[in-house]
């Protein structure tokens, strides 16, 4: 059975973007890419990713500003009422409740892990259905003062693990179920 796990990078003061969805002061901190809780081993266990609308059109957007291709080789399930171009990549677009398009998200990662990608509401509806075992943070050392939120719900976690690399803080949670 694959474990769901919300990875994720955000301020001090628990923003994932700004307001208007920037990431530009994410991309200013310095990290070691081989260092502890990396993307690159995380995503060596990774057989399909779930991400919101806002998200994909970021990375897709951001794809297009800077010629960088689709980062990703496993399923990417987004949960969406908007309408997107077709797109080449294994990419599956989904709406409604998270029990109706979950079963297609599990038998696709396999035994493999599972990765929220973002945002915060649809982690939150997923931890709200019962599929997330836990999350990693890397915390920035920087505030923002509002925009989207980490995880707007209210639910208990268990610290895991505490670890520096470079600018970031990473924590893992678990789920308290």
């Amino acid at each position: 059975m694959s474990r769901t796990t919300y990875y994720t990078a955000c301020s001090l003061d628990g923003f994932l973007a700004t307001e208007d969805d920037s990431l530009d002061w994410l991309f200013r901190q310095r990290i070691d890419e081989d260092g502890p809780m990396n993307h690159g081993a995380f995503m060596a266990g990774v057989g399909a990713l779930v991400m919101g609308a806002t998200t994909y059109g970021w990375v897709v957007d951001h794809g297009e500003r800077t010629g960088e291709p689709w980062a990703y080789t496993v399923p990417t399930w987004v949960v969406t009422h908007r309408q997107f171009p077709p797109t080449e990549n294994d990419v599956r677009f989904v709406f409604g409740d998270v029990e109706s398009w979950w079963p297609g998200v599990v038998d696709s990662a396999g035994d493999r892990e599972i990765w929220v990608v973002g945002g915060g509401d649809l982690a939150g509806q997923i931890a709200d259905a019962g599929h997330l075992d836990r999350m990693l943070v890397q915390y920035a050392p920087v505030t923002l003062g509002s925009g989207r939120p980490l995880l707007p719900r209210v639910r208990d976690f268990a610290l895991v693990d505490v670890v520096r690399n470079q600018d970031f803080v990473c924590a893992e949670f678990a789920v308290v179920r």
